[in-house]
């Protein structure tokens, strides 16, 4: 073996520990395997595809899709690919935390993706924020509410910091949080009347976490709390527990929970028990889906949603003609979210070509200093959490089989707790 000197040791070492920097982040080198400059920006969305939620993501990714196609295919000097993953399995009928880890990890390895638009659910993002973050990857969340993602002393212990291992915000959401939520349905509650309240919730991350703000937000606007309780959101009825509540005979059943955790079995259960209660519950619900599962019949004149934003017919401005361009190329109204993908597509877009190069953290980056104006859902910008400037929130009622519009909620929603 030849002699090889100190200084070509070092060298060498040097050349090695570059390598191995470069395989540990990926994607934060611009060049590809054979040296020559990335010219493709990869985004992809991780989103349930498979079960009720279906009809609502496939919504979301059409407004992706569009934005892409406003943009003519390209983020400044690079192409964009897209792709339309699914983090649902046929298994669970719903997200599955196995497939949200296992697309997180395909993301960070293929070092063409720039930017991960997901999750749907909260719980989802649980899992996947802490592997996106290490890689330096930005991730952009068209749907996500539950506050402990984003807002320290909102959550559980440890929250937010423990999905930010590397310290820096690489999540951001265009969606207004639950801290807002939980509040202004609450105040909707006591203007619509409604004196006392028995709360569920459907024990995931994000139903549970609304329902505890909306519990305290309840208390604080005189509303009584008559009982609360956690159910099992895959049983078959609710029958026993509609008549345990019925003996309290509440104004209001509140749900803290989404339409694939059973919210249009509760609905039908609470009808046909007898009880006299009205039902709210959160932007979870706020889907064809839900009316589907529990029959305009059982909701109409009894069923009360908030929604982070405005319903899609109420969309002024510039969020008007998506919704206008929206319905003339797939020929259907665009569902709630839909706007949100679209959003999140195009300041993902925006922020790539800002960024002017193939590289991670100079995208998470650029995202972070977001601030459109005049957009789809008007002018707004990211706080140092990843948070939307945007409060807006709404109330729906559901009228002929339809989501209705009733009315913009929370006067004092722009003073943050």
């Amino acid at each position: 073996m030849a002699r090889v000197g100190k200084r070509t040791l070092i060298y060498r070492w040097q050349r090695f520990a570059f390598a191995c920097a470069c395989l540990l982040v990926v994607g934060s080198c611009s060049s590809g395997d054979d040296g020559a400059p990335r010219t493709v920006a990869k985004i992809v969305s991780s989103l349930p595809r498979t079960g009720s939620a279906n009809a609502q993501t496939t919504s979301i990714v059409n407004g992706i899709r569009m934005a892409i196609e406003e943009a003519g295919g390209k983020a400044g000097a690079l192409a964009i690919a897209y792709e339309d993953w699914d983090d649902a399995s046929a298994r669970k009928g719903d997200w599955d935390p196995e497939v949200e880890a296992a697309n997180a990890h395909r993301a960070v390895e293929d070092a063409d993706v720039l930017a991960y638009i997901g999750t749907y659910n909260s719980g989802a993002a649980k899992i996947s924020m802490p592997i996106l973050n290490r890689a330096s990857l930005a991730m952009i969340s068209p749907a996500n509410t539950y506050t402990g993602l984003t807002k320290p002393g909102l959550g559980e212990p440890g929250e937010p910091d423990m999905y930010r291992p590397t310290g820096a915000v690489n999540y951001f959401r265009v969606v207004p949080a639950d801290d807002i939520q939980g509040r202004v349905g609450a105040e909707w509650m006591r203007d619509l009347g409604g004196k006392t309240v028995y709360v569920l919730d459907d024990r995931g991350l994000y139903g549970k976490g609304i329902a505890d703000v909306f519990c305290a937000a309840a208390e604080a606007a005189g509303i009584r709390l008559l009982g609360r309780e956690g159910m099992d959101p895959k049983a078959q009825e609710y029958r026993s527990l509609m008549a345990k509540i019925r003996k309290l005979d509440p104004d209001f059943v509140y749900f803290g929970g989404t339409t694939q955790s059973n919210a249009g079995q509760i609905a039908k259960d609470l009808v046909s028990s007898g009880l006299r209660a009205r039902l709210m519950v959160p932007d979870g619900c706020f889907e064809e889906a839900f009316i589907e599962a529990a029959g305009h019949h059982v909701l109409e004149g009894r069923t009360f949603v908030t929604f982070g934003g405005v319903p899609a017919d109420r969309l002024t401005g510039r969020g008007k003609t998506f919704v206008e361009r929206y319905r003339a190329k797939y020929a259907a109204d665009p569902e709630g979210y839909a706007v949100y993908g679209y959003v999140a597509a195009r300041i993902t877009i925006d922020a790539i070509a800002r960024a002017g190069k193939h590289d991670r953290s100079a995208v998470r980056t650029a995202l972070a200093a977001t601030k459109e104006l005049d957009g789809a859902l008007g002018t707004w910008s990211f706080d140092e959490h990843g948070d939307t400037s945007l409060l807006t929130m709404s109330g729906n009622v559901v009228k002929n089989g339809k989501f209705e519009f009733y009315g913009l909620l929370g006067s004092a929603v722009a003073a943050k707790p």
